[in-house]
C-alpha cells in the first residue's frame, strides 16, 4: 500500500498535532517549496519608529499564523470527512510558510514573537475541534470567515507600514492572497454561513490576540 492510500488512526492525528504544535512553538514548521517574497527585496534603512511599528506588526502576523496552525490542526483532528481533513491538513501547511516567513522578518526588524504564542496555539486549537465536532460545513465556515478577518487585518497593517518597507510589504501581500484563496475554497467546498453573533465573537477575540501580540 503506498503512503497516500495509508489510513491514518485516531492515535496517529494525535500525534501528528502534537509534532505539529512542538514544530509551531520552536520555530521549525514543515514549510512547502515556496520562496520567501521578501527574498528579492533589499534591505531600505527605517527610522526607529518605523522599524518598531513593523516589529509589532509582523509579530502580529506570526501570532496570527500560530493561532491559523491550531485553528486548522484542531479541525482537521475532528473533521468528520477525509477529503476535508486533508484539506485543513494542506491549508496548515501553507500557513507555515506565512509563520517561517513571518519570524525571519520579526527577527531581521530585531524583534521576537510573542511571548504567548503557547497560549495563542492552545486556545485556537481548542476552537477549531470544536468547530469540526459540530460539524464540517461549519467548521469550513469558521476557517472562511477566520479568513476573511485575516484578509482585513493584512489590508490595515499594509496601510500602516512605511512604504520603505518593501520587504515585509511583500511578505503581507503574498500571505493576504494565500488566505484570500483559502477563504474561497472553503467556501466552495461548503463551508455554511456563520451567524453574526458567532462573527463578532471571533472579531472580539482576534482583538485580544492583536493587543497581546503588539507588547508581548
Amino acid at each position: 500500500m503506498s503512503s497516500h492510500q495509508r489510513q491514518y488512526s485516531a492515535l496517529d492525528h494525535f500525534l501528528f498535532n502534537i509534532d505539529t504544535g512542538v514544530r509551531t512553538l520552536l520555530g521549525a514548521p514543515e514549510i512547502t517549496e515556496r520562496e520567501n517574497p521578501a527574498k528579492n527585496h533589499t534591505e531600505t534603512e527605517l527610522n526607529d519608529a518605523d522599524k518598531q511599528l513593523s516589529g509589532r506588526l509582523m509579530r502580529i502576523n506570526h501570532a496570527g499564523e500560530v493561532s491559523a496552525q491550531g485553528l486548522y490542526q484542531g479541525q482537521a483532528l475532528t473533521a468528520k470527512l477525509p477529503e476535508v481533513r486533508q484539506q485543513m491538513f494542506r491549508a496548515a501547511q501553507e500557513e507555515n510558510d506565512h509563520l517561517d516567513w513571518c519570524e525571519k522578518r520579526c527577527q531581521e526588524l530585531g524583534t521576537h514573537v510573542s511571548y504567548l504564542s503557547p497560549f495563542w496555539y492552545m486556545g485556537s486549537l481548542t476552537i477549531g475541534a470544536v468547530a469540526g465536532i459540530a460539524g464540517d460545513k461549519w467548521s469550513l465556515g469558521f476557517v472562511a470567515e477566520t479568513e476573511h478577518q485575516v484578509v482585513r487585518h493584512l489590508d490595515s497593517h499594509l496601510s500602516q507600514i512605511s512604504p520603505e518597507d518593501n520587504k515585509s510589504r511583500s511578505i503581507l501581500e503574498q500571505m493576504k492572497e494565500d488566505e484570500l484563496h483559502h477563504a474561497i475554497i472553503a467556501e466552495e467546498a461548503g463551508a455554511a454561513k456563520l451567524p453574526g453573533a458567532v462573527k463578532l465573537a471571533m472579531g472580539m477575540m482576534s482583538k485580544v490576540m492583536t493587543k497581546g501580540a503588539y507588547y508581548l
